[in-house]
């Protein structure tokens, strides 16, 4: 049985992470922090022997810049690297640029994990008065997509992210893994969790607990026919891992008070 390898990768975090803001389709660069997790991304991938043979990031900064980092540490620069607007992170539509520990406080924790982690609701659309509506939708980038710029989305779920990503999956990368080549995906959170959706089945009701931490890469090996063989994995330290899974978790929950 001829065994295919898919690296998933959630960019390092950005200032906006940081700053525990929705990023979505506002570019971003990576901050300190997230620079130096995808080097050690990269490190950590040398040191496991990956030799990937094809690279694909959305159009956004972080995720191109991410990619940069883990083939300069693993010496790969060559390696061809493709981008597409159908790899973005999930359009938030009206939610860009707010705290979410803050909208949790407003609007109850529920409500901003239904934002946040549901398959199927999509928040409120982006509109042309929104504070980041021109930065983006003016941004020479989206003139380059394979569809015109008024059929971009302006706000999407999960499922819609899904929907957008599967043609390129089909057409672009699946061909690229059924040919034997080692391909890594340095993407966001929600196009990486749309992806393993599709992958492993992962069901409506349980891709609300799929997590993924910035900076971690996720194993994924497929037989011939792309289905998985197991499991995804985690690769690294899993106890610090898992530390950084609960604080994504963290971010839509109200902050406490702290004591004087």
């Amino acid at each position: 049985m001829n065994k295919c390898k898919l690296v998933l990768l959630r960019h390092g975090e950005g200032a906006w992470n940081k700053e525990n803001r929705f990023c979505s389709w506002v570019d971003q660069k990576l901050s300190s922090d997230g620079l130096k997790e995808a080097r050690n991304c990269g490190k950590h991938l040398k040191a496991l022997g990956f030799q990937f043979d094809h690279v694909f990031t959305s159009i956004l900064s972080r995720s191109i810049q991410t990619a940069w980092l883990v083939l300069e540490e693993m010496g790969q620069e060559w390696v061809p690297t493709q981008s597409s607007w159908r790899l973005n992170e999930r359009h938030y539509g009206a939610l860009i640029g707010l705290n979410r520990a803050e909208m949790a406080l407003n609007h109850g924790e529920e409500q901003v994990k239904i934002w946040r982690r549901s398959y199927d609701v999509t928040p409120p659309p982006i509109t042309e008065s929104h504070p980041y509506y021109k930065e983006i939708y003016n941004d020479r980038r989206y003139k380059c997509c394979d569809v015109s710029q008024d059929k971009l989305p302006t706000a999407e779920s999960l499922k819609e992210v899904l929907e957008r990503l599967l043609p390129y999956w089909n057409e672009k990368i699946a061909p690229e893994l059924k040919s034997g080549k080692m391909v890594l995906i340095s993407a966001h959170g929600n196009s990486t969790r749309a992806l393993l959706k599709h992958l492993e089945g992962i069901s409506d009701e349980d891709i609300v607990n799929v997590t993924l931490p910035t900076g971690v890469p996720v194993l994924l090996e497929l037989d011939e026919n792309l289905r998985p063989l197991s499991r995804h994995q985690f690769l690294g330290d899993q106890e610090a891992i898992q530390a950084a899974i609960r604080k994504v978790e963290d971010q839509g929950k109200v902050k406490p008070v702290e004591k004087k």
